[in-house]
């Protein structure tokens, strides 16, 4: 089936193992272990330049990830976001089997040198984007898969380096790309038209107060082009403050802003029907998301896979079937952290897991339901 892709640049360019249950139990605790010491430092913490220290990086939902991913011995897996490597550790640690991940950030791919290395021939570490997976595991002779995971959004690594941009907490460049290719966020504030900054703000950020803010963007930038994160946010702050106990004012137009400098919605659509495409039967697709859009497209995608997007319960006569369902989803979904683990890491507050195993049926296309949660809806004339 020929590749669906969303454009680059939309902004601008307009199986189970047979062991028992108590040995899985074990598999994936001693998997935990592992995964938590690397990234908490006791095999070499990752490093930020800006903070001249180690920085914490603690892996969401952990042990849900590997428990639904159900890793086997001799197994073929692809973790999507590598990014500090808790994941993949985890997979290594928990069965014999190889892992071939993948991430876009140049920086955490030399970062994950150590791990390539200590994992003697069982990882293969690639700069690529996830939704060019289905290449990138064919090329590798990883194909086909039995399970992909991914953690979308932004590392922890990456709000915590002031220089990449993506945070206001300090005055950093505008720039907020993970690749450090193409257009910046400093690119679409000083050169996008009123109408697409709105529609930015509104819908991959769901400020309210987009139309406001876009007009104060394009009469400000007319004396001086926005070049760093904060009198970007102080502005934001200025036209649409928020009540003390909110959150930053500035919070969702950054995160709009990213959204649309790196097509993460667009890549997200297409990582997940790459993962459709390679997954053997049996394979196990595992997803993270931190925010509702991405939540929106994972849930509908799977409602759509797994038989569950069409309301009634009998067709009407002469109606054609629909098509074998391409994923079982199983269990309660979705799966969020427990309080302990948002009372030990704050970011995983807002983290949820959706899970599938790939059936023999054929791949789908996406459709346009889908298509359109990923790109920036039609303009409405009603937004603040």
């Amino acid at each position: 089936m020929p590749r669906q892709t969303m454009s680059p640049h939309p902004i601008l360019t307009a199986s189970r193992s047979a062991e028992g249950p108590r040995a899985g139990r074990r598999r994936v605790g001693r998997a935990m272990e592992t995964a938590r010491g690397y990234v908490m430092g006791d095999h070499g913490a990752d490093f930020d330049p800006a903070a001249n220290g180690p920085v914490r990086h603690v892996p969401v939902l952990l042990n849900e990830v590997i428990e639904t991913l159900r890793p086997r011995a001799g197994g073929r897996y692809l973790d999507g976001t590598f990014g500090a490597g808790g994941y993949t550790r985890a997979i290594l640690a928990a069965d014999d089997g190889r892992v071939l991940a993948l991430d876009r950030d140049p920086t955490a791919i030399r970062a994950g040198a150590d791990l390539v290395a200590a994992a003697q021939g069982r990882l293969v570490l690639v700069e690529a984007r996830f939704s060019e997976l289905e290449e990138v595991a064919r090329a590798q002779g990883f194909a086909p898969l039995d399970g992909v995971v991914f953690d979308i959004g932004v590392s922890s690594m990456q709000f915590d380096q002031i220089e990449r941009g993506f945070s206001f907490r300090g005055d950093g460049p505008l720039d907020m790309r993970m690749e450090g290719k193409g257009p910046s966020a400093a690119d679409i504030v000083n050169e996008a038209d009123e109408e697409t900054l709105a529609d930015i703000l509104y819908f991959y950020g769901e400020e309210r107060a987009a139309r406001r803010i876009a007009r104060a963007i394009v009469h400000d930038r007319k004396l001086a082009p926005f070049t760093s994160t904060r009198p970007l946010a102080e502005m934001i702050a200025r036209v649409a403050p928020a009540r003390p106990t909110d959150i930053h004012p500035a919070t969702k137009s950054f995160q709009a802003l990213r959204i649309a400098v790196n097509d993460e919605l667009g890549q997200l659509l297409d990582g997940l029907s790459a993962a459709e495409r390679v997954l053997a039967e049996g394979g196990r697709l595992v997803v993270v998301t931190f925010h509702s859009l991405e939540d929106r497209i994972v849930k509908q995608f799977l409602a759509e896979r797994c038989g569950r997007g069409e309301t009634g319960s009998r067709r009407l006569p002469g109606e054609a079937a629909p098509p074998p369902t391409s994923f079982v989803c199983e269990g309660r979904q979705p799966i969020a952290p427990t309080r302990a683990e948002i009372a030990a890491n704050p970011r995983a507050r807002s983290a949820k897991l959706r899970h599938a195993t790939r059936t023999a049926a054929a791949p789908l296309a996406l459709g346009d339901k889908l298509m359109r949660l990923a790109r920036l809806p039609a303009r409405d004339k009603g937004r603040a």
